[in-house]
């Protein structure tokens, strides 16, 4: 494992209020109207796990979509209109850990398949133990809001081969809740499959020879790709992604960043760059965005999973100094 960092956060997220206000679907329609359309309908929790049900579903799911484009989906709180149409769906496909409200609406509602994208693959700790400036940074930061259960990193998504593996796990789970369509899933499956494991190809060989394999996120979702990769990620300490990082940790980074040819802080596109912009500093480094794919917008660099995968490697080439 070649994490260096999970440092983000020590704070809870947000508790999860039933009756509270939540968002709307990031479909057209909101997700209360995700029964009795005709289709397989599936609901899925925000969009890593929407873009595989529409990939793989094609034209015989309807999939309405939790978490708005934009929103956090660690803060997520589902509304009552949410929580009846999640009731009235035949599916829903969602990442156990990651958001505690959907995880116990999902628990107390009566949908017949729930797919549960944790178990399609195999998650690990991402903590502060690996890398060489491992032991003499570890700080009271350590804990990290966005880990799943029992402490593990629920960022999989990232890593196009163990996002592949999840694919082919809710294939499966489409052919068995709606067999009559079931060579379309398998086919759609298949081909979503190849292409994740293309997209794989061109990380490895992208990534293979570089000048520096460190690189420093304001976000630690990183993990998983960074192993992978064979690359370090470095994360920066505080409360979130746009709190200020301690005087210490900054100095400490830019001490890093010069030691291990660092070029760049990444911050993600969501938020600001400020606490980016920070650790660069007086240490001359640039700012560029790495993008955790968890909601696509009109900021977003590109149009979907695939798109926006292929706008990180180019980041990371750039950052890294890809030869």
């Amino acid at each position: 494992m070649n994490v260096r960092r999970r440092l983000i956060s020590g704070s809870a997220i947000a508790a999860v209020t039933a009756l509270g206000l939540g968002t709307l679907s990031a479909c057209s329609d909101s997700s209360a109207a995700s029964g009795g359309t005709g289709k397989f309908d599936v609901v899925a929790s925000f969009y890593p796990m929407a873009y595989l049900a529409e990939r793989i579903g094609g034209d015989h799911v309807h999939v309405t979509t939790l978490t708005s484009p934009g929103q956090e989906p660690h803060d997520l709180e589902i509304s009552p209109r949410q929580i009846g149409g999640l009731e009235n769906s035949d599916a829903v496909l969602y990442l156990k850990g990651l958001q505690p409200s959907v995880d116990k609406a999902v628990d107390q509602s009566p949908v017949k398949t729930k797919i549960d994208a944790a178990t399609l693959t195999t998650l690990e700790e991402h903590g502060t133990e690996v890398g060489g400036h491992a032991a003499e940074q570890e700080d009271e930061h350590a804990d990290h809001d966005h880990e799943g259960e029992n402490g593990k990193d629920p960022h999989i998504w990232l890593d196009p081969v163990r996002y592949a593996e999840v694919a082919q796990g809710v294939g499966r789970a489409f052919e068995k809740a709606d067999p009559d369509h079931a060579a379309d899933y398998k086919k759609n499956t298949a081909a979503l499959v190849k292409q994740l494991d293309e997209l794989n190809t061109d990380f490895k060989d992208g990534l293979a020879h570089t000048r520096s394999k460190v690189f420093i996120t304001t976000h630690a979702a990183f993990g998983y790709l960074a192993e992978r990769y064979g690359l370090t990620e470095e994360a920066i300490s505080g409360l979130d992604p746009e709190s200020e990082p301690s005087g210490a940790r900054v100095r400490d980074l830019q001490k890093l960043a010069k030691a291990d040819g660092v070029s760049t802080v990444f911050y993600e596109t969501l938020v600001s760059d400020k606490t980016a912009k920070t650790v660069a500093g007086d240490a001359g480094l640039k700012t560029d965005v790495l993008d955790p794919i968890e909601g696509i917008t009109k900021k977003s660099r590109g149009q979907d999973y695939l798109a926006v995968q292929r706008a990180n490697l180019k980041a990371l080439q750039n950052a890294l100094g890809s030869k």
